[in-house]
């Protein structure tokens, strides 16, 4: 079984002027382009996830829309396959399960955003489907979030899902590691 590496959402809208701007997002699709330029190297599976709102009265990633777009930082290649999803889940009513099984995929190595809503739901979903996880924790990016009356600072965010997802459902690493793990094999 192989390893591919899933870039999710890393789209205009979460960049600097964008409609949904993230904390960090510069410096996560930095980190996922440190990954992506491996696995291009070693020919390795790719796969993007984009995500295209279809809900009424939804503000960014909409059809047709230059905040939609792949950012340029980790433009898939014509070879690479692109998932166009509707719902968090990278997996809800998209192709990428068989797309997975059909090039013998064990093992995904998951960066985007944002941590606590598309990158968590499709690590949770692929765990449940039997895939090993990797998640590059360095390679993600969220936002601030309030709950009754408290903002929750983004770099928080990121923890506390990071520290979840660490406790069953994926390894955490930075791209060091993952880096390192890799030059190490070939």
């Amino acid at each position: 079984m192989k390893t591919a590496l899933l870039i999710i959402d890393n789209q205009n809208d979460y960049f600097p002027g964008g409609k949904m701007e993230l904390v960090g997002s510069v410096q996560a699709a930095a980190a996922a382009l440190r990954l992506l330029s491996a696995f291009r190297k070693q020919s390795w599976p790719v796969y993007h996830v984009q995500h295209i709102s279809m809900q009424p009265g939804a503000t960014f990633f909409l059809p047709d829309t230059e905040g939609a777009a792949i950012h340029k930082s980790v433009a898939p290649l014509p070879t690479e396959p692109v998932i166009t999803k509707h719902f968090p889940s990278s997996f809800r009513d998209t192709s990428l399960l068989e797309q997975l099984k059909a090039d013998k995929i064990g093992t995904l190595l998951i960066c985007g955003m944002m941590s606590h809503m598309c990158v968590d739901t499709t690590v949770r979903a692929a765990f449940d489907l039997g895939f090993s996880c990797i998640v590059t924790h360095d390679a993600c990016a969220t936002r601030d979030l309030s709950f009754n009356g408290v903002t929750v600072p983004a770099a928080q965010v990121h923890a506390s899902y990071m520290a979840a997802l660490g406790a069953v459902f994926a390894q955490v690493k930075g791209v060091e590691e993952i880096l390192e793990n890799i030059s190490s094999t070939v």
